[in-house]
């Protein structure tokens, strides 16, 4: 079953229910959306798009990203949305790396550049060809999704990985229907009188979270800035109530904050779904205390997304359990449509309360990496995912996060790899070495700290390199953090001691 049905179904049972709004204005009922979706997918037909092929969506959240996400998918293709604080450059590259047929983009300029493949075609969100391909024509209000599979590609989801370039994440219409059946029983019990609201990009999980929504019939909300703003999100709060939105925890602090200064206490918020970092508990009883227990805890990976554990909301809020400290720390039990184990490097079970890797198996685990055999065959064993996650499970199946893999740092919720950014200084011709780390930070959980060793007699300060690796890479991957040493420190066999670097840190 092609998942884009949701919508056309949603659509002929409830015709005039809102389906988006841009703040509290109304921008489509329902009937209305699913008809500029079914125009949208006939004109990216016509521009050849078909069943199989990949759709790039490379924007900030707007009133039409769950359109351009149901066209392609509407026509059996499979949609690629791109973090859209990508440079340029990376997210030519992913268009590349994905062969896709189409790119619909916020400018509608890059395919000017040198590095944008020529065999694919890109549409701006703005521009007038946009408009008319999206502009309902006779047909528009009836034609349903093609049919699709249960293992057809549906959402290529590109996670940056320790080769320096990032691996895409091949999801299928059946992972994503588990993953959205899952939350109503799991996370949250969700109603067609929601209203959840895109405060987190729409590319990752909070873009994810828009399908059972669509089956219900609830509103979807963006927020005029199209970004997470604690004071836009009180205002919305207090005029359309229930809102439902997924924050990272940098996010609830911010919100926390705003709340304490403005006297709001969440009215109007009904449910706040957090994960993609840690939540320290001090954080989190500052939370609770001030608004109440409206959060819900979620531990996931793209390659099983927001699928993988879940802390409800009442076990956020309870300190009376025995354990209460301790469930409270971990991210909670495996959701339904999963199971969970903690493993050795043999794969075999850890005893009760013993660190081991974090291994996944169910409907919601990810096809394999896009055209990237051996990093499947690795990651994928027996048909249990290796998470790369380091953590423990105690008797009653509560899982703790006790580490990060791969040295990855979580900045605003968001995935920094350091293999990525050192690539990138070590292309400029002063640095003869660097390596990165996540150095603690007030306001985004970490900040990107670089160790950098000059070539002799290179010229080369902090704002140079920053001004190279804005030219390569998104803002919010650049250091933030200096330190110039005359050497890394090393072990016997030449490997950077970036536990060294940390206790320098």
């Amino acid at each position: 079953m092609n998942i884009a049905l949701w919508l056309h179904q949603t659509a002929a049972r409830r015709p005039e229910a809102p389906a988006v709004r841009v703040g509290e204005a109304l921008h489509a009922t329902y009937g209305d959306y699913a008809a500029r979706t079914r125009a949208l997918a006939r004109g990216f037909a016509a521009r050849g798009v078909g069943p199989g092929d990949r759709v790039v969506l490379f924007a900030k959240n707007g009133p039409d990203y769950l359109a351009v996400m149901h066209a392609a998918l509407w026509i059996g293709a499979a949609i690629v949305p791109v973090n859209h604080k990508l440079h340029p450059a990376e997210a030519a590259w992913i268009v590349a790396d994905a062969g896709a047929r189409l790119a619909v983009t916020e400018t509608g300029d890059l395919s000017t550049r040198p590095d944008w493949p020529a065999d694919c075609l890109e549409v701006g969100l703005h521009s007038g060809d946009f408009a008319e391909a999206a502009t309902p024509g006779p047909g528009d209000r009836t034609t349903p999704p093609r049919e699709a599979r249960e293992d057809d590609l549906a959402w290529l989801f590109y996670t940056s990985g320790t080769t320096g370039r990032p691996k895409g994440v091949m999801l299928t219409h059946g992972a994503l229907r588990a993953m959205a059946m899952t939350y109503p029983l799991d996370v949250d019990p969700a109603r067609a009188s929601d209203h959840p609201l895109y405060a987190a990009p729409m590319s990752h999980g909070a873009g994810l979270y828009t399908f059972h929504y669509i089956r219900l019939g609830a509103c979807h909300v963006i927020p005029p800035g199209q970004g997470f703003d604690p004071a836009e999100i009180e205002a919305l709060a207090r005029a359309l109530g229930d809102l439902v939105f997924f924050a990272a925890p940098t996010m609830i602090r911010r919100l926390v904050a705003h709340a304490r200064a403005s006297g709001w206490r969440g009215e109007g918020v009904r449910t706040v779904i957090y994960g993609g970092g840690p939540m320290y508990l001090a954080d989190l009883d500052e939370a609770v205390d001030l608004m109440g227990p409206r959060f819900v805890q979620i531990y996931g990976q793209g390659e099983s997304p927001m699928t993988i554990t879940v802390l409800p909301r009442d076990m956020v809020a309870d300190r009376a359990h025995p354990r209460a400290e301790a469930r409270r720390g971990s991210v909670g039990y495996a959701q339904a449509c999963v199971e969970v184990r903690v493993v050795d490097e043999a794969m075999a079970d850890v005893p009760v309360d013993a660190p081991g890797e974090i291994v996944v198996r169910g409907a919601t685990v990810m096809k394999g990496y896009w055209n990237r055999p051996e990093a499947t065959a690795e990651t994928l064993v027996d048909g249990w995912l290796r998470t790369g996650d380091v953590g423990r499970l105690d008797a009653d199946g509560f899982l703790t996060l006790t580490d990060r893999s791969k040295d990855v740092i979580i900045s605003g919720g968001t995935n920094i790899y350091p293999r990525e950014v050192e690539e990138t200084l070590l292309a400029h011709a002063g640095v003869a070495e660097v390596s990165v780390i996540g150095v603690p930070s007030a306001e985004w959980g970490e900040d990107v700290l670089a160790f950098v060793v000059l070539h002799p007699g290179a010229d080369c300060g902090p704002e140079t390199l920053d001004a190279w690796c804005r030219a390569r890479m998104a803002s919010f991957k650049k250091p933030k953090h200096w330190r110039f040493l005359d050497e890394l420190p090393k072990n016997a066999y030449g490997k950077v001691l970036k536990t060294e670097l940390r206790k320098q840190a």
